[in-house]
């Protein structure tokens, strides 16, 4: 067992599972030579040869256009966006055909590639490079949408999401890919797309996060268990679509209080469905009204102001403690 950061735990996905089946192949801009933007496909091209994984041309449509032949056709590809601002460069394919041929062909062809891009903002990049847009995924019927939140679950949630015979957008959040070290066992790990984990138990509140978010989340729940007497489960959703209402509904109906935390746009957003169906599911469990924390419905800002976009620690630690105390 290794301590790896998420870049390297990604990268050990790829390798085991392009190892295990022939049929995984990679593209994208600058992944072979380079090892990728951000360096997660590091020295597989020369594992594994140019003929699975690909340099491709700056075509995000062409890309995933492709991908979805190569899918169809017998292959697993998993396709590199350099940025998640510039999946809106391959909208038309993603929507129209890598989520949507399955149902089109009633079941005759399925569609068994990943999407792996990084997202979220907290590392000062520049214009269309630290959208948090998983919620535009999430309303799109027919993929199923995961986001990881350490290198461990992002190594055995890449694993799951090659094996799996539905399209996937992988979301990497950038801001942590070598922003900590976890043990990863040497041997593959498979986590259930679907599945949320509660990272925390407690008893006065629910936090609901993930991503990158979710180690503010632990860092206010220590924080009000510490010096307020507040006690939070806190539930790491992992995927965004599906939802594992399930888990939410168990936790909310023993805590009565929620907080939600994500550092996507308010309107629309993830917290919101979550609110929603906290609200069919635990409304006579409920004592307080459930409240969210998240980016505002704005264009993501730049650099020099940027973290008072993103959810911060006292926020939440705040706005636990004024859902506790509400009567």
């Amino acid at each position: 067992m290794s301590k790896l950061t998420m870049v390297e735990a990604l990268n050990l996905a790829l390798a085991q599972e392009m190892d295990r089946d022939s049929n995984v192949v990679l593209m994208g801009e600058d992944i072979g030579v380079n090892g990728g933007v951000f360096r997660v496909t590091k020295d597989l091209q020369s594992q594994f040869g140019e003929n699975r994984v690909l340099d491709t041309p700056l075509a995000e449509c062409g890309i995933v256009g492709t991908a979805v032949g190569m899918a169809v056709y017998g292959l697993r590809p998993v396709v590199e966006i350099q940025f998640s601002g510039f999946t809106m460069q391959a909208f038309d394919q993603i929507e129209q055909n890598m989520a949507r041929l399955n149902n089109r062909t009633q079941g005759k062809y399925t569609v068994p590639m990943v999407l792996r891009t990084p997202y979220g903002g907290n590392i000062r990049a520049v214009e269309h490079h630290s959208e948090s847009r998983e919620a535009y995924w999430a309303h799109t019927p027919g993929l199923h949408v995961v986001i990881p939140s350490g290198p461990r679950n992002a190594r055995a949630l890449l694993a799951a999401a090659i094996r799996s015979d539905e399209p996937v957008i992988f979301y990497e959040p950038k801001a942590i890919y070598r922003a900590f070290r976890e043990e990863v066992p040497d041997a593959p790990e498979l986590l259930e797309i679907g599945k949320a984990n509660v990272v925390q138990e407690g008893s006065d509140i629910t936090i609901i996060s993930y991503g990158a978010t979710l180690r503010t989340c632990i860092e206010a729940a220590q924080d009000l268990e510490e010096d307020h007497n507040v006690s939070a489960d806190v539930i790491d959703l992992l995927s965004v679509s599906p939802i594992d209402t399930e888990t939410i509904a168990t936790s909310v109906q023993k805590t009565g209080r929620c907080l939600i935390v994500n550092e996507g746009q308010r309107t629309c957003g993830i917290a919101a469905e979550l609110i929603a169906r906290i609200n069919e599911t635990c409304f006579e469990y409920l004592e307080a009204p459930i409240k969210r924390i998240t980016g505002f419905d704005t264009v993501f800002p730049y650099f020099q102001v940027e973290e008072h976009f993103l959810p911060e620690c006292e926020e939440i630690v705040s706005t636990a403690k004024s859902i506790v105390a509400w009567e």
